[in-house]
C-alpha cells in the first residue's frame, strides 16, 4: 500500500482553557522555559481484557510538528475575560502564541504494539509551558485510537484468521471520530474499511455491497439481483435477507448463474439478520450444492468479539465478518481512561529532579523520573514481562523488577533471553526524526505482536495477567518521595 495522504492535524485551539490558563501563568511566574517531563499512560486494560494495542503515533506527530495559533485564535483568546471582566491572558502571551512551536523532544511507543497498564505510551520533554499546552490533544489522539484499535484486535482473534471489515462510520462519533476509528481499526487488525473518505486519506482497502432499499425498490428480490449484477458485475455481493433469507440465497444463486454466463461470478452473500449460525450453515450448503463453493459468506448485525467467538463455537459457516457500531464506538468501553502526568522537572543548566504525585488512591500515585520500559523475552521469543525504569539512573546487572501492587513479589531478569525498548524516539527539538511505518507495517507489527503474547493474555474471559514492574532502584527511590511527601522519615 502507497502511503496516503495525512490527515490534516489538529487546530491549536483543540485543547482545554485550564491548559493555556497555565500557560500563561507559566510564562508570568518566570518559569515556562524550565524543562519539565511528562509520561502518557493509561491505568487499565479496557474491555476486561490482558492486553492493549497502542495507536494514534502517527496522528500525535502531526499535531506537534504542526502545533500553530492563527491571528483569529488569539483574537477569540483576547476576548475571554476573568470574573472582574478584564482581559484574561495579556497582550505579551498572546503575541508570543502566534509565534508558538512546539521545540521539545518525544520518545514514544510504535503503533501496533502490544502495551500494558502504567507504561509510558509517550513521553514529552521541553519547556513546561510547552508540554504542559499539549497534553489535551495528545490524550484525545492517543486515547481514542488505541482503544480501537485494542477492540478491533479482540475481534481479529475472534475470527480466528477470517477477514474482519470495519464498517462503523453512520455510528461513529462524528466525522473525525469516524477517520480515526477506520485507521485504528486497520491497525487493530481489520483488513477494510466502507469508509470512503478513510481509504483516500489512509489508503485503507474499502469495500461493501448494497442495502436492503436496494432490494426494496424493485418489484421482487430476483430483479434486484439481477440488476445490482448488470450494474456492479465485478463487485457483487448480494443481501439476501431482505424477505426471506433462504429465499434471498435461491434468487442470489440463479442471479449467480446468469453472471457466470456473462463471465464473471458471485463474489458472496451477505446475511445481516436471523440466526447467523443456522442461516450461514443452510446457505453454505445451497451454494456449494449449486456449484458456488467459492462464494464467501458475510455477515453483519451489530457483531462484536464475544458473538463471533460464539458463532464460531457454534460452527457457522462464514467467511467474512461485517463488524461496525460496537467496534468504532468502543460499546462496551467508550474511553481508555490515559493519563499525563509530570514526572521530572529541571532548571536552566541544573539536573533532572524527579516529582512524584501522592494520592489515597495507590493507582493514582505517578512514578518519578525519565521513564522508559524494557521488555523482556523468553528463548521462545514470546514476552516474559515489561520493565519500567528510570533513564537517569539505568537498571543494575541484576534487572531486579518490583511488583508496584506487592513489593514482596519480585522478579530477576539477569538470566533473560534477550530485551528491546519498547519507545524510540520520534520528535527532536520539534522536528520529527523518526521513520514513519505505514498502516499496513503498523497493523502487521500488531498481529505479529500479539502472536508472541501468551495465550492466556489473549483470552477473553479472565486473561492471565501479565507482568509489569518498576525497577528496584526506580521503585525504592519511588518510595522515598512518597515518604517524604508525607512527612514521614
Amino acid at each position: 500500500m502507497e502511503r496516503a495522504t495525512p490527515q490534516s492535524a489538529p487546530p491549536g485551539m483543540l485543547t482545554d482553557l485550564y491548559q493555556l490558563t497555565m500557560a500563561a501563568a507559566y510564562s508570568r511566574a518566570g518559569v515556562g522555559s524550565t524543562d519539565a517531563c511528562f509520561h502518557l499512560y493509561f491505568r487499565d486494560n479496557p474491555f476486561g481484557g490482558g492486553f492493549t494495542v497502542a495507536a494514534g503515533l502517527e496522528r500525535a506527530i502531526e499535531y506537534l510538528v504542526d502545533l500553530h495559533f492563527t491571528p483569529a485564535d488569539t483574537a477569540y483568546l483576547a476576548t475571554l475575560t476573568g470574573r472582574d471582566g478584564n482581559p484574561l491572558f495579556d497582550t505579551g502571551f498572546l503575541a508570543a502564541l502566534e509565534h508558538f512551536r512546539f521545540s521539545g523532544s518525544v520518545i514514544g511507543v510504535p503503533e501496533g504494539t502490544v502495551v500494558f497498564p502504567n507504561e509510558p505510551l509517550l513521553r514529552v520533554t521541553g519547556p513546561i509551558a510547552e508540554c504542559q499546552l499539549v497534553e489535551t490533544a495528545l490524550l484525545n489522539i492517543v486515547n481514542f485510537q488505541t482503544l480501537v484499535a485494542t477492540k478491533a484486535a479482540r475481534v481479529r482473534l475472534a475470527a480466528e484468521g477470517d477477514p474482519v471489515i470495519e464498517f462503523g462510520l453512520r455510528r461513529a462519533q462524528g466525522p473525525d471520530g469516524a477517520l480515526s476509528a477506520s485507521r485504528a481499526a486497520f491497525i487493530g487488525g481489520c483488513v477494510g474499511t466502507s469508509n470512503v473518505l478513510a481509504g483516500a486519506r489512509f489508503g485503507i482497502p474499502v469495500g461493501g455491497t448494497h442495502a436492503h432499499s436496494w432490494v426494496m425498490a424493485f418489484d421482487t428480490e430476483a430483479q434486484a439481483f439481477d440488476e445490482y449484477a448488470k450494474a456492479m458485475p465485478n463487485n457483487v455481493v448480494l443481501l439476501v435477507d431482505t424477505y426471506d433469507t433462504l429465499r434471498g440465497v435461491e434468487n442470489a444463486i440463479a442471479t449467480g448463474r446468469r453472471l457466470r454466463e456473462a463471465g464473471q461470478d458471485l463474489v458472496g452473500i451477505r446475511i445481516d439478520s436471523g440466526d447467523l449460525a443456522w442461516l450461514s450453515v443452510r446457505a453454505r450448503q445451497m451454494l456449494d450444492a449449486a456449484g458456488f463453493a467459492g462464494t464467501k459468506i458475510y455477515a453483519s448485525n451489530e457483531l462484536d468479539e464475544y458473538t463471533i467467538e460464539s458463532l464460531k463455537e457454534q460452527g457457522a459457516a462464514i467467511d467474512v465478518w461485517g463488524v461496525g457500531t460496537k467496534l468504532v464506538t468502543a460499546y462496551d468501553q467508550p474511553a481508555l481512561g490515559g493519563v499525563y502526568k509530570l514526572s521530572a522537572i529541571r532548571e536552566a543548566g541544573g539536573e533532572w529532579e524527579p516529582r512524584v504525585k501522592v494520592s489515597e488512591q495507590a493507582a493514582k500515585v505517578t512514578t518519578p523520573g525519565l521513564l522508559r520500559v524494557r521488555r523482556f523475552l523468553d528463548a521462545s521469543g514470546r514476552f516474559a514481562g515489561d520493565m519500567i525504569y528510570d533513564e537517569l539512573v539505568p537498571p543494575t546487572e541484576r534487572c531486579v523488577m518490583v511488583d508496584p501492587a506487592d513489593a514482596t513479589r519480585r522478579t530477576s531478569y539477569c538470566g533473560a533471553d534477550a530485551a528491546e525498548e519498547l519507545l524510540v524516539p520520534v520528535i527532536d527539538g520539534g522536528r520529527c526524526v523518526y521513520d514513519v511505518p505505514s498502516l499496513d507495517e503498523s497493523r502487521a507489527r500488531a498481529i505479529s505482536e500479539l502472536e508472541r503474547l501468551d495465550p492466556s493474555h489473549r483470552r477473553f474471559l479472565n486473561p492471565h495477567g501479565y507482568k509489569v514492574g518498576v525497577e528496584l532502584g526506580l521503585y525504592e527511590r519511588k518510595t522515598a518521595l512518597i515518604l517524604s511527601a508525607r512527612g514521614i522519615d
